[in-house]
């Protein structure tokens, strides 16, 4: 009987290991982008591509790696010091598109939410703010793509100070 016992242990053992192994998930590492003009940390998938562009009034960096992880921060000088204000303005903006459905999550410092073209196809996306030293950062999911609730909650997630 304890062989058995053993035996068992051993195959649910490695099913957990190649289970592992065949994560599709990809591996994220902390990402500085001081070097590129905004001094924050987030969490990016390994080898993701940034690109920049300053627009004088305002920069965009863009974080990106594959078709499920695109993160565009647009930085520029802080009106207020509330985070709420922005984040009131951001949603108006976002309710204001035409497939725009429900708000999915509402956190203090941001939002996840729900666009429906049609009843077979819905994207997400989100919005989150950070101030700091007289900056606005709002970090956002791409504009081109299509993302799910899943992978908008992981780039929401790899943003948050």
């Amino acid at each position: 009987m304890s062989f058995l016992r053993i035996s068992t242990f051993a195959l649910l053992f490695a099913t957990f290991l190649i289970g592992c192994q065949n994560d599709a998930s990809p591996s994220m590492n902390q990402l500085d982008l001081l070097g590129y003009g905004i001094p924050v940390t987030i969490l990016a998938p390994d080898s993701a591509e940034v690109k920049t562009m300053d627009m004088g009034f305002m920069k965009d960096v863009t974080v990106q790696k594959g078709e499920d992880y695109s993160i565009p921060i647009l930085a520029s000088a802080a009106n207020t010091t509330s985070v709420e204000q922005v984040k009131a303005l951001q949603l108006s903006e976002v309710q204001k598109n035409p497939f725009f459905s429900q708000v999915i999550t509402d956190l203090p410092d941001g939002f996840i939410y729900e666009n429906r073209i049609d009843s077979t196809h819905i994207n997400y996306g989100f919005r989150y703010i950070h101030i700091q030293g007289g900056q606005e950062y709002v970090f956002q999911t791409g504009m081109i793509g299509d993302f799910s609730q899943e992978s908008v909650e992981s780039m929401y997630e790899a943003v948050k100070q």
